[in-house]
């Protein structure tokens, strides 16, 4: 990869077989944005354009071979860690991309498509909030996912707290969090950005009907792609 010149960027998820989300959908992302991926499977789906039914996590000693390969191959100029499925999935991300503090790291679990891993599920919020979460630049979460994340460090309330469950996400150490989904009127999609100051910019659109999966934000993605090559 010595001629390379576009941008590479190292993704951990999982695939999907329609191409919605994962893997697939990153590298369509990272290409669109002028930048070649580079992948490390956690996990296979077995799922449709409507829903995940099951997922095959991939062993974590598996997931470091292929990531550490990787690596002593080719210089990347940004992480993203998608889907995790275990929590030794979890430890492993952390300690590899923890030899890389330059890198920016982007964190994108989609925990609320998942398959249901029970306890498991509480668990590996918790190490994700403890190992992953410090060293992001960009973590970006459904209003639903962040008050799941939320729950793992106070009581569920019935009241609004997404801001103050955003800045506790920002103490937790991540430079910048990019919330989906927040309040809005019905018929609009209204996503959110925060940094330690706050909240740095509203985007809305309308909503498009129908039941789906895997809709990328073209305005988030072009916003944090445009941003690698500069370091965030």
């Amino acid at each position: 990869m010595q001629n390379q010149t576009s941008p590479l960027i190292l993704t951990f998820g999982v695939a999907d077989p329609v191409g919605a989300l994962g893997i697939q959908a990153d590298l369509a992302s990272f290409a669109a944005m002028g930048c070649h991926g580079l992948s490390v499977i956690t996990g296979i789906l077995i799922s449709d354009t409507t829903r995940i039914e099951d997922m095959q996590v991939i062993d974590a000693d598996w997931l470091a071979d292929q990531a550490r390969v990787v690596l002593e191959d080719m210089p990347v100029a940004a992480f993203k860690v998608g889907a995790v499925g275990s929590i030794e999935n979890v430890s492993v991300i952390a300690e590899i991309v923890s030899d890389y503090p330059d890198i920016p790291l982007i964190l994108d679990p989609f925990i609320s498509a998942m398959p249901d891993q029970g306890l498991d599920s509480e668990d590996m919020l918790i190490a994700m909030r403890e190992l992953l979460i410090p060293q992001s630049t960009l973590m970006v979460l459904s209003a639903v996912e962040l008050a799941r994340f939320a729950e793992t460090w106070r009581e569920p309330s019935a009241d609004d707290m997404l801001m103050l469950d955003a800045m506790r996400v920002i103490e937790l150490g991540c430079e910048y969090l990019f919330v989906t989904g927040t309040p809005s009127d019905v018929h609009d999609v209204s996503n959110t950005l925060f940094n330690e100051s706050g909240a740095v910019r509203t985007d809305n659109w309308q909503r498009i009907s129908g039941s789906f999966i895997g809709a990328h934000l073209s305005t988030f993605t072009e916003m944090v792609y445009s941003h690698i090559e500069r370091g965030f």
